[in-house]
């Protein structure tokens, strides 16, 4: 009989222990920063009809990057490729029940059906934390100033990563202030999106596709913006004036950004500012996540205007992040305790032991097998389990057990109840 292979499906992960430690590890970071700043929590299944994302994003992403399936009522089902159409309708759905403005996290899981690669997988977690209700600046300051806070939380120092900044609303300005056509809008962004990723020949060939005669004043402007300087054209607008106010409220609460007119991040999808978090490590140079504003989003569900701004930080990413700069989590174990068996009178009152000590706050494992005492204590070293107790007849007889401490030998000699104390003053 042919044996079924024991590697996942192509771009998901298995997440033994130590892995889920890791896993725990960066949502409980993302949950308690996002709490601190009043954020709550929300779910959904990770079924939607397909129409949500071909409404929203273009046919190629639709078609090609989605796992879309007909259900058995022949309706098309897709497995969510990102959370903000969820929320999105969501909070159109509950309008009339809201206290704007929301503020709301999630860490779901998300597929998408592409090319594996580092830090890119076909199936993720991501915190997404959204503003739902406010168009003041200061709530992109907010969302901005929580992705800062997170990087921190992760014991990321600022000069480990940098926030770039960037605008839709100045990159309007400057494509009407040229006359380019959406068509020519669309593919000029796309091909900035790419510019990492080309020769610069590939680039500027290109580019004079596009533009035409109009590249020397676009590269023009460009060399301006990149140099933090306003192109005459560009003064005064909202953009510009709006990109300033976040800049100077950022710089004022000690978050250091830079400017940054080749950020994209899905032009077609944002309304207003976009920022980004990118790693300095020369060994992982890349984008971790961003987000920026989106106020138009919700007019798919909803004729009302629901103004938001939010990010999503993926986990594949940040793991990535967290390796590079050494800042993975110690491996400990969720055990705190394990029973070793000295002999079949051991055997038989260990259950109890380990129920009472459970009923104290213990974490207790008891040993199951029929190895030697010091293969079982082998085994609880192997588990990273910091402490063993060995029980046997005269343990019992007794009611005094020793507490050994693996990592160092120290030992105690304590009653059920003294060890119940030592564990809960830990």
């Amino acid at each position: 009989m042919t044996k079924l292979s024991t590697e996942p499906y192509k771009g998901v992960r298995d997440f033994y222990p130590e892995d889920m430690a890791i896993q725990k590890h960066i949502f409980e970071v993302w949950q308690k920063v996002a709490e601190s700043y009043g954020y709550e929590e929300y779910s959904a299944s990770i079924l939607e009809p397909a129409e949500m994302y071909s409404a929203k994003t273009n046919e190629e992403h639709a078609s090609e990057q989605t796992y879309t399936f007909t259900d058995r009522g022949e309706r098309q089902v897709t497995l969510r490729p990102e959370m903000t159409p969820t929320v999105a309708r969501m909070i159109a759905g509950k309008k009339r029940d809201l206290a704007f403005p929301v503020r709301w996290y999630s860490i779901p899981n998300v597929f998408r059906y592409e090319r594996p690669q580092r830090g890119r997988l076909r199936e993720h977690w991501q915190l997404n934390a959204d503003i739902f209700g406010s168009e003041a600046v200061t709530a992109d300051v907010e969302v901005i100033s929580m992705a800062y806070d997170i990087m921190r939380a992760f014991g990321a120092q600022p000069g480990d990563f940098i926030v770039r900044l960037n605008s839709r609303k100045i990159w309007n300005t400057l494509t009407e202030q040229l006359a380019l056509s959406a068509e020519q809008e669309h593919a000029l962004a796309r091909l900035i999106d790419k510019k990492a990723k080309i020769t610069a020949l590939e680039y500027t060939d290109e580019e004079e596709t596009i533009l035409g005669d109009k590249t020397k004043l676009f590269r023009a402007d460009m060399e301006m913006l990149a140099k933090d300087a306003v192109p005459e054209r560009l003064i005064g607008s909202d953009g510009v004036k709006e990109l300033a106010q976040i800049r100077a409220l950022l710089t004022n609460a000690g978050i250091p950004v830079v400017y940054d007119p080749t950020l994209m991040r899905g032009f077609t999808y944002y309304t207003g500012p976009v920022f980004e978090i990118f790693d300095t490590d020369p060994k992982n140079p890349r984008a971790l996540f961003g987000g920026g504003r989106y106020d138009r989003l919700l007019e798919l569900f909803s004729s009302d205007k629901i103004p938001a701004v939010g990010f999503g930080m993926g986990d594949v990413t940040i793991r990535d992040f967290l390796e590079t700069h050494n800042l993975l989590p110690e491996q400990t174990s969720t055990t705190d305790l394990m029973l070793c068996l000295v002999d079949e009178k051991g055997r038989d009152e260990a259950p109890e032991l380990a129920r009472h000590l459970r009923a104290g706050g213990v974490r207790v494992a008891v040993y199951e097998g029929t190895k030697k005492l010091g293969d079982q204590i082998s085994v609880a070293s192997k588990k990273s389990i910091p402490f063993i107790v060995c029980i046997g007849e005269k343990e019992v007889a007794e009611g005094s057990y020793v507490l050994k401490e693996l990592a160092t030998g120290n030992e105690m000699t304590l009653d059920m109840a003294g060890i119940t104390a030592f564990f809960r003053t830990r």
